[in-house]
């Protein structure tokens, strides 16, 4: 089966890319002229140029394919102008959508995020139904990822055989970029991370979340939605599980909302000025105001979606930023690193 993938040459695009070599399938991968291949280093793949907001190229990209995987996006928590986030995933969303209905696709999976989905204010974790608004998102990443969402439920009531996946926060290989979780794991390993805030995610290994959008291509309802995540864990513990893995102190103070609230502003103020992105920016602070706690049950239950150990997809997201010498680590033995451990209580 011939299957076109948007956003390949990303961070989850590559391993679903990966995956999909995996059972055989014939794999397009849309990539612009500028587009860093790296991350799909040896994947035996067709690469046709073009752009989310080039309707043409999304036209020849779509010809002949049986199942779009619409992965790509334009994932920045701080940006200058932040226009460029609106125009690549709610227009370029359109776009695709609109090229894969022309196609006569048999299935589309839209990669959406748990960024657009609601969270309970009395701390339980969200879920697909968990009511939810526009005015809920916080800054041009969730909102664009919010509208480009109603994007996909318009298509898929329209008649197109859409899914929907809500990745959590991926951890594991060819994070190239890497995106800002792996950049927290960088940064820990490099003894940057001197404090921590009281907030938390629900990490999913990345190989977990590419299995999980094939699964949705499979088996996922039209018009659903399912959240591709796992084990919902503390800041605190998920810098605990790395210390472990990488031998390395874990952060012991944690900043006050307040104070971290300050010195996002701050970094945020100098680097509009400098025209560099900030080392923290003031929408990532605002958005762990909130625990980011998700319930997957509803993907493990209709799709089946792997529950890989989160301490494991930790160890292959260390082995590998230390194996690309981005963190001069010395690991321990596997053995002495209990990657093995049973994970937590379900959500």
């Amino acid at each position: 089966m011939s299957v076109l993938v948007t956003g390949g040459t990303g961070f989850v695009g590559a391993n679903l890319v990966r995956e999909l070599l995996r059972d055989c399938h014939g794999v397009r991968v849309l990539v612009r002229p500028s587009s860093d291949r790296s991350a799909l280093e040896g994947c035996d793949v067709e690469f046709v140029e073009g752009d989310l907001l080039d309707p043409p190229s999304l036209k020849r990209a779509t010809a002949g394919t049986r199942v779009v995987y619409h992965v790509a996006a334009d994932y920045r928590l701080w940006a200058r102008d932040p226009e460029p986030l609106y125009r690549a995933n709610v227009d370029g969303t359109r776009h695709v959508l609109g090229a894969a209905a022309e196609a006569g696709v048999q299935r589309v999976v839209y990669t959406s995020t748990v960024g657009a989905l609601g969270i309970p204010d009395d701390g339980r974790p969200g879920d697909e139904a968990t009511p939810v608004s526009l005015a809920d998102m916080v800054g041009p990443y969730k909102r664009s990822k919010f509208l480009a969402e109603r994007v996909a439920e318009e298509w898929a009531r329209s008649g197109l055989a859409v899914v929907i996946v809500n990745p959590s926060a991926p951890v594991g290989p060819w994070d190239v970029k890497p995106t800002p979780t792996g950049k927290m794991i960088v940064d820990f390993l490099r003894g940057k991370m001197f404090a921590s805030l009281d907030t938390g995610l629900n990490l999913v290994h990345v190989r977990d979340v590419a299995r999980g959008h094939i699964l949705a291509a499979e088996r996922g309802r039209i018009g659903e939605k399912y959240i591709l995540g796992n084990r919902n864990l503390s800041l605190t513990e998920i810098f605990g599980i790395l210390g472990r893995i990488a031998g390395l102190p874990a952060p012991r103070f944690s900043i006050p909302y307040p104070i971290a609230w300050l010195a996002a502003a701050s970094m945020e103020g100098w680097a509009r000025v400098a025209g560099r992105e900030p080392r923290v920016s003031l929408t990532a602070v605002r958005m762990a105001r909130k625990r980011m706690y998700f319930d997957p049950s509803k993907a493990v239950r209709e799709l089946g979606l792997p529950q890989t150990p989160v301490e494991e997809a930790l160890r292959d997201a260390v082995e590998w930023f230390v194996a690309r010498g981005q963190a001069a680590v010395s690991l321990p033995r596997r053995h002495n690193v209990p990657a093995g451990a049973a994970p937590g209580p379900r959500p």
